[in-house]
Formats: C-alpha cells, sequence, structure tokens
C-alpha cells in the first residue's frame, strides 16, 4: 500500500525530470508501482483501513464465490473503484474470506502393498482425425513404475483387458488396487463403504488382489497415477503422430519401457525400474495358467448374414440365418461360434462405427448377380468366327449399358438369317464408318441380298 504523500512525492519527482530509476531508488519503491502512478496520477489511493471498501469486497467475495479477477469488476462495476489485484488479494488474505491452505501429509507404501489405477480422457490425433481417447495408467506405488495404454471408451472389459495387460506387464500384482469411485468397477457406495461389483471382484480373485476406493474429494490417495497423466501429456503426446489404435498403443508401451520407467525420479534417488528390481520379489505371483479376457454376448443372424457388435457388423455363413450364435469380443479378435462350434473369426473394429467385416466364404453370390456376370450367351456366339465380327461386336458393347443383351440378341438374328457374304460385307462397310444403328445395318444387308432371295420381278 503507497501512502497518499509517498504518491504526491513521487508524482512531484516525475514533474521535475526525475528518471524512473532514481525515483525507485529515493523512494524505496518497485519500477512498476512508479510506472502505474505516473501513468494513471488520477487513481485515487486504497486506503487500508477503509470499512466501506471491505463491505464491498466481503459482499463481492461471496457472489463471485471467491473469484478475485471477477470481484475486481463487480466494484468497478457498482462503485467506480479500479481496485489493484495485490491490493485485492492481500485484503482477502487479511480478512481471512478464503480459507488457507492445509499442511499437507505424506503416504508410505511397503513394496508390493499397493497399486493405483485410474484412466484420464486426452485428445489425440490418430491419422488425420482428432479423437477423444481414454489413457488407462497402473503404477505400483512403491517403485512407480508405470504402464500406460489407450481405448476409445473404458467399460468394464477394457478394464479387465488392461489390468490383465499392466500385470503381464509389471509381472505381478500387489496386495490392493487404490481406484476413484468409478461405476467402472464399483456396484455402489464410495470410499470405505464401497462396494466392488462381483464380475470385478472375482476378476481380482485370479490375480490375488482386491480393489479399494479412495474418500470423495480426496484425489491425493491416489496421488502417483494422478501425477503420471499430466507427464504423459507433456512428454509423450507432445510431437508424435500415431496411424492407428496399434500404432499408438505400441509407441506408450515403449515409450515406459525406454523413458518413463528409466528415468531416473528425484523422490526415488533412482530409475523405477531400479527400484522396481526391489519391490520385485514382494509382489503377487501371476497363476501359471490365466484365463483369456473376453465378453460374451448372444446375437441373432440377420436376414444378411451379418451380427451386429458395438454398432459395427460381422458376417457369418448364411445357412445361420435367423439362428442365435455366441460372439466372444476379445481386445483385437471377434470369435463366433454356433453350437459350441466356431463358426466366425474377424478382426475386431476399434474406433469406428457402422462398418462392416465380411469373409467371402460365408457369402456365396447372391442369384441376380450370378445372372449378370461376364459376357452374355448371344455375345459368346457372335465372337470367334470372323475377325471383322469381332471388332463390330466388341465397339458396338462400348456404345451401350450393361451387357448389350437385346442388340447382341438382334445381331445374331441378323446373322443367322441372312447369307453370310451379304452379311459380312455390311457389318464390314458399317465397321469402316463407325456406323452401329442395327436398324441401318439390316437396311444395307437387305439391299444386298436384293434379288437373291426375294423375287422382285416387274411380275
Amino acid at each position: 500500500m503507497i501512502p497518499d504523500e509517498k504518491r504526491q512525492a513521487i508524482l512531484l519527482l516525475a514533474r521535475q525530470g526525475v528518471k524512473v530509476r532514481d525515483i525507485c531508488r529515493k523512494m524505496d519503491v518497485s519500477r512498476n508501482t512508479v510506472r502505474n502512478i505516473i501513468r494513471h496520477p488520477e487513481l485515487k489511493p486504497v486506503h487500508e483501513h477503509d470499512a466501506q471498501l471491505l463491505i464491498w469486497v466481503r459482499d463481492a467475495f461471496n457472489a463471485c464465490r471467491g473469484n478475485a479477477v471477477r470481484i475486481a469488476e463487480v466494484i468497478k462495476e457498482n462503485h467506480d473503484l479500479d481496485l489493484p489485484y495485490s491490493t485485492l488479494t492481500r485484503i482477502i488474505r487479511e480478512q481471512q474470506l478464503r480459507k488457507p491452505p492445509q499442511r499437507s501429509g505424506t503416504y508410505t507404501y511397503e513394496p508390493g502393498a499397493e497399486m493405483q489405477h485410474d484412466t484420464s480422457p486426452h485428445r489425440i490425433l490418430i491419422g488425420d482425425t482428432k479423437v477423444i481417447a481414454q489413457c488407462a495408467s497402473l503404477v505400483l506405488a512403491y517403485s512407480r513404475k508405470v504402464y500406460i495404454q489407450y481405448y476409445p471408451n473404458f467399460t468394464r472389459f477394457e478394464c479387465k483387458v488392461f489390468l490383465d495387460d499392466a500385470m503381464r506387464f509389471m509381472d505381478g500384482a500387489c496386495l490392493r488396487c487404490m481406484i476413484d469411485n468409478t461405476c467402472v468397477v464399483l456396484a455402489s457406495g464410495c470410499g470405505a463403504d464401497a462396494v466392488i461389483t462381483p464380475e470385478m471382484a472375482l476378476f481380482a480373485r485370479i490375480y490375488g488382489f482386491s480393489f479399494r476406493a479412495h474418500s470423495i474429494g480426496n484425489p491425493n490417495r491416489k496421488a502417483h497415477v494422478e501425477r503420471t497423466f499430466d507427464y504423459v501429456e507433456r512428454n509423450f503426446l507432445a510431437g508424435r503422430t500415431f496411424h492407428d489404435w496399434d500404432d499408438l498403443n505400441r509407441q506408450a508401451r515403449a515409450w515406459c519401457e525406454q523413458v518413463a520407467n528409466s528415468k531416473p525420479k528425484r523422490s526415488l534417488g533412482m530409475s523405477p525400474e531400479k527400484a522396481y528390481v526391489m519391490e520385485k520379489p514382494h509382489l503377487l505371483v501371476l497363476p501359471a495358467v490365466l484365463p483369456p479376457v473376453y465378453h460374451s454376448v448372444d446375437r441373432t443372424v440377420d436376414i444378411e448374414a451379418y451380427i451386429s457388435l458395438d454398432t459395427n457388423r460381422y458376417s457369418v455363413p448364411e445357412h445361420l440365418i435367423g439362428k442365435v450364435v455366441m460372439v466372444h469380443k476379445y481386445l483385437a479378435r471377434v470369435v463366433v461360434f454356433f453350437q459350441h462350434k466356431q463358426v466366425a473369426d474377424h478382426p475386431r473394429i476399434i474406433g469406428k462405427r457402422n462398418k462392416k467385416k465380411t469373409d467371402p466364404s460365408h457369402h456365396k453370390p447372391l442369384a441376380y448377380k450370378r445372372a449378370y456376370q461376364g459376357a452374355c450367351s448371344e455375345e459368346q456366339l457372335l465372337l470367334g468366327h470372323n475377325d471383322t465380327l469381332d471388332a463390330y461386336v466388341r465397339s458396338m458393347k462400348k456404345r451401350v449399358h450393361g451387357r448389350g443383351v437385346y442388340r447382341m440378341r438382334r445381331l445374331l438374328n441378323m446373322q443367322r438369317s441372312y447369307p453370310d457374304a451379304p452379311f459380312m460385307a455390311a457389318v464390314e462397310q458399317a465397321q469402316k464408318y463407325g456406323m452401329y444403328d442395327l436398324a441401318r445395318l439390316e437396311s444395307m444387308i437387305l439391299k444386298l441380298v436384293a434379288g437373291d432371295i426375294f423375287k422382285l420381278g416387274d411380275d
């Protein structure tokens, strides 16, 4: 707070031509303060014990929900007082309008005691399309070893796929997995009262760990995994391009191995990979045989011999139309079974909608497609007897739509109805002049055969 006397002294020195630097030394104030006083000499100083100002700030603080920038704007609009931001924040601190920050504690973790899991949406450019991808992360709390993967959306199926892949990457599991209060894992409740869904509880039992949710509003309980997302956005995503989802996850895994887990951390005094060596003996050993992670659903084969899954369609043998089949959705494959026998296996379509995967062996050509393939029978009868006639047929076919069945049939009838010599002479002349009107061609043939077939005498 600059007293009014000092403000007047600064303005007087400035009028006398004293430099800003010299004024700062004499008055013991900063250069920015001197410049502001010189630029705005008309502003009135805010006195430290102005009771009316304190009332204005307190009322505006409640109305603006503690937003200091908005408080200054409201005071300017309502009371025509340009209150400096630093003065406003000092008043808020002195009046204790905002609760002072509380001292934070620290969490200590024993080796193999806890791993932390969470997801975060990231905007990523895949190919030429910008998408919102869900970044799933798992961090070992003791060694800080991290593993990340990306998914178009994150349901219980993707959660199980990721955790299975992450624990294979870690080659073990911790006793508990700390999560937030997500409905992907929880059935009801929150924090200590959270109820884990039976599906996810059974999945965790296979690997020997258990889920635990932190209390609402306490994300610091899993701060290691929360901090990872900022590191991923600033380091992994910066300056990288991705062709597809597979390329994105390949690069994410390589980044975990080569960068995130190899870089020394100041809090550890070593890299997570070296700390992992000390934690590895304390991790739960994974079962010798792990069951595959898939989602099983029943589907009815539609009239086009396709089944629908996640808005996309996959072909099945056409003799199963109307039948109910069992579909197993894996991360990268879609497998279809009928009466316990595999009938289809397709690569899974990821990150797209309303697409098709068709196996040509599943569907025979439709009858109308088989009937209209290749040259018609009339064209086949015309070709192969004379080079001139062959050239005329091919040239005429280029000038009609489709296979030209009508024209071929009419030309074949002319060949069968008239003698070969006049017919070929007329065809040769028509080919020479590029004439493909069959009515004119027939009139030319009739002129050439006049008197030979028909009796055109005077009587």
